[in-house]
């Protein structure tokens, strides 16, 4: 007796569901083509082509990032469509700090088995916030891989690219000590620190989604989910300007790791604790872990999504730009003289 077929479906596999997924993300993505695009989805490769005359000397910038553990929340939640827009958020962020424009973005999508429900809440998501951002979505990645992926756990990482004019690049080189330090309030954790925020809440607290805890505006699953704030419709026109010296996303790493990625030898930051209110939900995460001040200045950040490192001189034409556009910032310290570091003074209230 012959031995039986045994077919890609039969490895877990269906083709014909992953076929119907990408269909939808297609419908999706061409939403979001700008002029630059020139070739549909689907093909080997994407095609965009450049407008030169808009730069002098473009040059192009391009990022990679992922969600982390926030997936994990979005799961339970059953709402992907927050990360779909974390992603873009969060990669156009870090190019926006050395002073480009976001062109076009890629993704890459893998679980187990792929669910055309949850795959089109997170191309909602992501979509979404392409269009109100002037990005393309050209291409990507979906990827089916039993035994890999636990049963509905999934993969999300964005790739960037963006151009920037070369006299325009945000590099360090304009920094000088003196410089001040304008700290852009963040809507919550963002897409850092939940593997340990996750372990403290659900784990340590044994509070679940539904959980209301005293100070916190929501629940703890809402709490979780605020959205990665995309700062750079707000930055655009001061890059524009050249009224900003420097910028850091404020990632992984938090204030203590990421400040120092933009300064230039020679040049540290000095942050006073008590110039801004830290949010509850950072508060409750500190007295769950009993964490030191440096642990948590390091792993979250803290209040502070992104800093702009700008000159005294430029210093009121940018807070009047903030102003006008009802951003919430803080003066949160300065550049120094001294090693690439950063220097914390005074505490919280």
């Amino acid at each position: 007796m012959s031995a039986p077929t045994i077919r890609y479906a039969d490895a877990g596999v269906d083709r014909g569901r992953a076929e119907q997924a990408k269909q939808r993300i297609a419908r999706l993505a061409r939403r979001t083509f700008t002029r630059g695009v020139l070739a549909e989805i689907g093909g080997f490769g994407a095609l965009y082509a450049l407008d030169r005359g808009r730069w002098r000397q473009p040059v192009l910038v391009t990022s990679v990032d992922g969600v982390g553990t926030k997936l994990k929340v979005a799961a339970q939640a059953g709402a992907h469509e927050v990360v779909g827009a974390d992603i873009v958020h969060h990669c156009v962020n870090d190019i926006a700090v050395q002073g480009a424009a976001p062109l076009f973005f890629l993704d890459y999508i893998a679980s187990s088995r792929l669910d055309p429900h949850v795959l089109e809440q997170v191309f909602t998501g992501m979509t979404r916030a392409c269009r109100a951002l002037g990005v393309a979505l050209i291409g990507g990645e979906t990827a089916e891989m039993p035994g890999l992926y636990a049963p509905g756990d999934y993969d999300l990482v964005g790739f960037v690219l963006g151009v920037v004019d070369r006299r325009k690049i945000l590099d360090g080189r304009r920094v000088r000590p003196g410089d001040r330090l304008l700290g852009l309030a963040s809507t919550g954790l963002h897409t850092n620190g939940y593997s340990l925020a996750r372990k403290l809440l659900f784990d340590v607290a044994s509070f679940n989604l539904d959980s209301r805890v005293a100070d916190l505006e929501r629940p703890v699953g809402e709490e979780l989910l605020q959205p990665h704030w995309c700062y750079y419709p707000l930055m655009k026109p001061l890059l524009e300007k050249e009224w900003i010296s420097a910028a850091a996303h404020i990632t992984g790493g938090g204030l203590t790791e990421n400040l120092p990625r933009v300064l230039p030898a020679g040049c540290g930051a000095e942050i006073r604790l008590g110039r801004w209110p830290v949010p509850a939900l950072f508060r409750l995460l500190e007295r769950l872990g009993r964490l030191p001040a440096d642990e948590m200045l390091r792993t979250f950040n803290m209040g502070i999504g992104m800093v702009l490192i700008v000159s005294p001189r430029n210093l009121p034409k940018v807070e009047k730009h903030l102003r006008q556009r009802r951003a919430t910032f803080f003066e949160i310290g300065e550049v120094t003289r001294g090693p690439r570091a950063v220097r914390y003074r005074g505490s919280w209230a």
